[in-house]
This record gives structure tokens, sequence and C-alpha cells, in this order.
């Protein structure tokens, strides 16, 4: 049963075109041009009970929006969302009790306070029962190993260890749905890690279901596996991890370990090289010709092993958002 259900949902701004020069601002004080700018364009989506959803596209494709249409922030223009049988941007205070809104670039904590002085705000926001509360503290707390930091003011706090704490805020309650707004943006590699792998084993633990943005594709490959891609306010795919690969990938990344005899050029003739460190050498081969050309590669060559696997996950959804821009310009074009 879909948990998140949303028919032809848009949202449109006016955008005020201010003009250079003098004589064009004091004009635009009396007449003003707009354009019109379509965040979202009809979108259709439905998201089951305990799935992690990844929600991609390109910067200014509508993932931000369509969060916040979702979590009630701003009213859209046209179509309808249900999320448990709530509209959102109703506001009900039984709809805000059950989801959580995370955004990797916006605090919720009171920046020169002690984290543990925004939980408690928190726990009498959401009326959370005293030992609930403290059990659910306690447990994230573990889970996200900071303990010793809850009496610390946020803002002496590393980019990661208050992002830990944002994560605690927006769970004390328990929420079923929860909405991450790239939440490990500009964390280094270890404090990305322990975000996924936190994330991943609540949800698994918890069943809740997560809606996820984010620019970094090891978030989506460790965290997901179903795959919107949304460009130009539209949906353009979804599917899962692995079919994206397959959909918007014509080629595979093949390996050689050579044998030690063995020359490493020549290989230019089998496929694009994209790299030579003797004795191994990296090719880019098209998809459908990698049989016949491993079997050529092999009758002609001394090879100790080999290595056939996809494309980066960045180099697909880079190669994917770069086909629907031009497909969109196309269409734009007189």
């Amino acid at each position: 049963m879909a948990i998140i259900e949303l028919r032809a949902l848009s949202k449109s701004y006016r955008v005020y075109q201010k003009a250079e020069g003098l004589r064009a601002s004091i004009r635009g004080l009396f007449r003003r041009e707009y354009r019109e700018v379509q965040a979202v364009r009809g979108i259709d989506l439905d998201v089951e009970q305990g799935e992690f959803v990844a929600f991609l596209g390109p910067n200014g494709a509508g993932k931000t929006t369509t969060l916040k249409l979702l979590s009630g922030v701003i009213n859209p223009t046209a179509g309808e969302a249900l999320v448990m049988g709530f509209v959102p941007w109703k506001r009900e205070n039984a709809y805000r009790r059950r989801f959580a809104l995370v955004m990797g670039q916006k605090n919720q904590l009171w920046w020169d306070l002690p984290a543990q002085e925004s939980f408690r705000l928190h726990q009498q926001i959401y009326r959370i029962e005293p030992a609930a509360y403290q059990a659910t503290l306690d447990e994230l707390t573990a889970l996200l190993d900071v303990g010793t930091l809850l009496r610390q003011p946020v803002r002496e706090l590393s980019l990661g260890e208050r992002m830990k704490m944002e994560l605690i805020a927006a769970l004390l309650h328990s929420p079923d749905v929860l909405f991450l707004d790239e939440p490990t943006i500009g964390l280094d590699v270890v404090a990305q890690h322990n975000i996924q792998q936190f994330l991943k084993f609540y949800q698994q633990r918890r069943r809740i279901t997560i809606l996820l943005t984010s620019h970094y594709m090891k978030d989506v490959g460790a965290l997901c596996q179903r795959v919107v891609v949304i460009a130009q306010g539209q949906i353009r795919y979804d599917g899962s991890l692995s079919g994206i690969i397959d959909s918007f990938s014509g080629h595979k990344i093949v390996t050689l370990l050579l044998d030690q005899q063995q020359a490493s050029n020549g290989f230019e003739r089998f496929g694009q090289v994209l790299e030579v460190q003797p004795p191994k050498v990296k090719l880019r081969i098209e998809r459908s010709a990698v049989p016949r050309t491993l079997a050529a590669i092999l009758d002609q060559h001394a090879i100790v092993d080999v290595a056939v696997e996809d494309p980066p996950l960045e180099e697909v959804i880079a190669r994917l958002f770069s086909q629907v821009d031009e497909r969109y310009q196309q269409r734009a074009a007189p």
C-alpha cells in the first residue's frame, strides 16, 4: 500500500525580472516584469511503506521543492498529494507528529545552546512521554556515538557532529516518514560513511519510509534500491538502481591484467583506452560488443585476468542529466 501518493503535482513561481541600469530600476517601481518558473511539472509518484527511495536530479530540477510540498512548507499550484492519508499543506498536527524533514543546509537546533536543550524543546513540542523520550534519545545517541557531546554548544561541534544531532532531533518523535535533503552535504568521507551506516541500520530496524535527495552517488549506492530521477520538474526515470545503469549506460569498463611479457600498447582497436598502467590496461567497450571483443583480445594477447564492470554511477547519472537537458533545450528552441 502506498504511503506517499502524488498525482499531477505542480508548483510554479513568479520571478521578478530586474533590468540593468538606473532608468530600468526606476521604471521597475511602476511596471514590473515577471516570468513564470515551473519548479515541479505534474509529477505522479507512489512510495510504499518501508521503502528507501533516492530522489535525484540536477540543481534546480525540483527535488527540494517536492520535499517542501510533501512537508507542507509550501502549497502546490496544482495537483494532489497524500502522505499517510494526510494532505501535507493542510498542516494538521496529527500529520506533523508522523513525519520529519532534515535539510543538510538548514539548522533546526539552537546554535548557542547544547543539543540536549533543543532535544528537550522537541520533547515538549511533540508531547513525547518522558520514558519514551529518554529511551529513544539513549538509543540514538548510542547508535551515533555522540553521548559525550550532548552538553556541548552546537556551534562548537564539527559539521559531521551537527548533522548527527540534526538526525537525532528529527527522529526523537519516531516518525513514520523521513524526508532527507542532502544530509551529507559538505561532510568528509568518514562522516558520510557514518551517516550512511546509521541511516541504513535505522531504516531496516524501524522500517520507516525515507525519501532522500543527494548529489553524492555513494549515498544512493549504499542506501537505496529504488531511484527516481527528476529533471526540469518532471520524473524521467523510476526504477531500480541497477536498471538505471542498464538503461542509460551503453558501455562497460573492461580491465585487463596482461602477462609480464605482453606489450601494453595496441589496444585502441578494441575500444577506448581509459588507462594504461602496465601490466594493467583499462578499456571502455560498447555493451553489446563486449563478448566478441573479449574473444578477440584473448585470441590475440596473453591475458592473466579480466574484470568487466559497469561504469561508475556518477558517470551514468551525469550522462542521464545531460541527455535530459539536451532534449529540453531542443524542445524549447524556436
